[in-house]
């Protein structure tokens, strides 16, 4: 019982650190070389307690997808009673804190961004268990607001957009840092982003 007290913070810090460089790096360029060399470990305990790379990066995934879900629940912030105004702009807050918000927490986002643009093998088990019920949510929340008798074609392109607008400050960060002579977001920056999608999104979801 005692070895499995040690081990414990040795696995931590091989997950931590091979979470930062798939963040960085993508699954493709990290090296399982490169993540002995920055957690201080040698190939032989990532062989270990994981097996092979692969392995790695879904326990990895696990790993911070729960670190996730303990500081931005799964539910949202989303309460039924709330308006469907406010529901969304709950789950907005929550998606877009998960993303551009910085710390070990986020980290998970960083990870889902990547796998949107340079899926792997993960993407799958990813899609079933964290963003299927994540657009499913979203899809609902969009009805209650456009009505019942919306098509689904619709509530799913709505959806999609939301999420879309969502994205886009996250993966064009080069982009949008230069744009408004940014070195990163602030607390500040993310509050006024929340905001503005929120009421993009509001407005165009009662118009459309």
């Amino acid at each position: 019982m005692n070895s499995k007290i040690k081990e414990k913070p040795k696995v931590e810090l091989i997950l931590e650190t091979a979470g930062e460089v798939f963040a960085e790096q993508g699954y493709n360029k990290a090296t399982i070389r490169n993540i002995c060399k920055r957690s201080g470990v040698n190939l032989a305990a990532i062989n270990y307690y994981f097996g092979d790379k692969e392995r790695l990066y879904l326990a990895v995934l696990k790993y911070y997808r729960e670190l996730a879900i303990r500081k931005y629940p799964l539910t949202f912030g989303i309460n039924k009673m709330d308006t469907p105004e406010k529901k969304l702009s709950n789950f907005i807050h929550t998606f877009i804190c998960r993303f551009l918000e910085e710390g070990k927490t986020s980290l998970f986002g960083k990870l889902l961004a990547r796998e949107f643009t340079e899926s792997t093998g993960a993407l799958d088990v990813l899609v079933e268990d964290f963003i299927r019920p994540t657009f499913i949510k979203l899809s609902s929340i969009v009805r209650e607001i456009m009505g019942d008798k919306s098509p689904d074609k619709k509530v799913e392109l709505c959806a999609m957009s939301i999420i879309g607008q969502c994205l886009y400050f996250r993966n064009a960060r080069p982009v949008v840092f230069r744009l408004r002579h940014k070195e990163g977001y602030t607390d500040k920056d993310i509050k006024e982003i929340t905001k503005h999608i929120i009421n993009f999104s509001l407005k165009g979801l009662l118009n459309n």
